[in-house]
């Protein structure tokens, strides 16, 4: 294996990574990403391979792993809260109900190899949250840069009930797939 670049300004998934034993370097790129609501798994396919395309013409000579995370409720993507408000809004929608994690992780070596892609879907069941737990999660975990306001990694035991599937995909990097992707 080449040199290792995760194509994510993701503190969540460089820690994931270090995590997992690997050595990689970070870059983040300004890739033109797509939010299609009757297609999440297509817009998360999109983005994770757009990234993928602007991390390679960076670093021709890296194996790249990229990766793009949405939260599906309702039949619509949740992306990240604009502010604390809106943060608060979509917590207490959450409240007490399911939704989806769709990540795609994208992955390809030096030398210009065809991407491989892998997606992972995994269920989150909410539980009931009281304003006052919802004002708790909200001042221990700043969410605005989490899609969804939350991360399940992160004083999730305040406001997760279950996952069904991968926790990490949850968390925003789906290890068992990384692990599948960089072994081949």
């Amino acid at each position: 294996m080449g040199r290792l670049v995760l194509g994510s300004g993701s503190p969540r998934r460089q820690r994931l990574m270090r995590e997992a034993g690997y050595d990689f370097e970070v870059v983040v790129t300004d890739a033109d990403e797509m939010a299609d609501s009757a297609d999440p798994v297509g817009t998360v396919t999109h983005n994770a391979l757009a990234k993928l395309v602007a991390c390679r013409a960076i670093r021709p000579d890296a194996d790249i792993l990229t990766a793009d995370t949405l939260v599906w409720f309702d039949g619509k993507l949740v992306g990240k809260p604009r502010d604390e408000e809106e943060a608060i809004r979509f917590l207490r929608a959450f409240s007490g109900r399911q939704q989806t994690v769709f990540t795609a992780v994208a992955f390809s070596r030096a030398g210009g190899a065809s991407p491989r892609v892998r997606v992972e879907a995994s269920l989150v069941r909410f539980k009931e949250l009281s304003e006052a737990v919802i004002a708790d999660y909200i001042r221990a975990v700043q969410p605005l840069d989490r899609a969804g306001a939350y991360d399940a990694g992160d004083h999730g035991e305040l406001i997760v009930a279950e996952v069904v599937g991968s926790f990490t995909n949850v968390v925003g990097l789906p290890m068992e797939a990384v692990g599948e992707l960089l072994s081949v």
